[in-house]
């Protein structure tokens, strides 16, 4: 089902901060109250879809208005990227939950990238949105406890991160009890949506892909991690801190992770240009279309490029475009899985 798109198209006014220092103000990182499934539930109920966009800004692909080809300082291309991601932000607050920044799109520019990171979180946040950090971070020992405390506790304060599980449960169990203390939420690498994830993770191991055997690690902590007064009956929500990237472009091994891990929420990257379909992600999905979160970044984000999102838009409207796309992800999503119960 295609989005209706907005019936009036208006030019919008970016935001152009007037230096990298006052673009990237330091977060404010209060305690949050609620465990990060149940925050993680209660907005995907609220906006009634489980619809991510995820903010991947790269020059060649910026809106042509935005003049990013003739500009090659990093600290100018930082600030560009601060002002199009709060514009992109502004475009999709009112209809999604969550928005996933890919931290090395940032730390591409350096120490002016990432002020640009900072400011985006903080603003992510101003605007009432969930933000996952997209790093795949992982190491043992203190140096996890340093990437938790960063991401999840610290300067960044992000919602939630993506972590690599590669070094062993070990090297999990140090972002785990930071995640606890913060209410914050992990998201485990098991079958990632590139082609090469066969050359490792497909792999067989004891009698089963290795990929499998990372998602029974990932729900057994999943499992230990349930916020209070949580049960499994019908309807009820009962999943763990700790959850899953699956990518949509493997939806057989999807209908089989999910029911691997039952209290896992799954994060389903590879929607739209990767070639994930809706109905590929279906399977992600409990009942009552809870369970997962579904993600989209260039075909929202870059949406000025496609011909059936920017008709009739003028060079300067590439945010309507966003809007269009944003609203065209949400209805396919509702239409073609079990998230369309969150509209009843």
């Amino acid at each position: 089902m295609a989005a209706t798109p907005p019936p009036t198209p208006h030019r919008h006014t970016p935001h152009h901060p007037t230096s990298a220092h006052q673009a990237s103000p330091t977060p404010v990182t209060l305690p949050h109250t609620l465990p990060f499934s149940t925050r993680l539930a209660d907005a995907i109920r609220a906006k009634r879809t489980p619809a991510c966009v995820g903010l991947d800004p790269r020059r060649e692909s910026l809106p042509p208005a935005l003049g990013a080809a003739a500009i090659d300082d990093p600290a100018a291309l930082a600030k560009l990227y601060t002002s199009f991601c709060r514009d992109v932000i502004d475009a999709v607050a009112p209809h999604i939950p969550i928005v996933k920044p890919q931290l090395a799109c940032f730390e591409a520019l350096g120490p002016a990238g990432m002020m640009a990171l900072a400011d985006t979180i903080h603003y992510a946040h101003a605007r009432g949105l969930l933000v996952l950090a997209d790093g795949k971070r992982g190491d043992i020992g203190s140096t996890a406890e340093a990437y938790a405390d960063g991401w999840l506790a610290g300067p960044w304060g992000c919602d939630a991160l993506t972590i690599n599980p590669y070094l062993g449960l070990d090297s999990i169990a140090p972002f785990v009890t930071t995640a606890k203390a913060r209410h914050a939420g992990l998201f485990v690498l098991v079958k990632t949506s590139n082609p090469g994830s066969r050359d490792f993770q497909d792999l067989e191991a004891n009698g089963s892909p290795l990929h499998e055997h990372v998602a029974a690690g990932v729900e057994h902590l999943a499992a230990d991690t349930l916020p209070p007064d949580t049960s499994d009956a019908p309807g009820q929500h009962a999943y763990g801190l700790v959850g899953a990237v699956v990518g949509a472009t493997w939806p057989k091994q999807l209908d089989t992770l999910r029911a691997a891990m039952p209290h896992v929420w799954i994060l389903v990257p590879g929607f739209g240009k990767q070639g994930g379909r809706a109905s590929d992600v279906r399977g992600a999905f409990d009942a009552g279309g809870l369970g997962a979160i579904v993600v989209s970044a260039r075909d929202v984000i870059f949406a000025h490029s496609r011909p059936d999102m920017n008709a009739a838009l003028a060079e300067g409207q590439w945010q309507t475009a966003v809007e269009r796309a944003c609203h065209d992800m949400i209805e396919r999503i509702a239409a073609d899985t079990p998230a369309g119960k969150l509209r009843n």
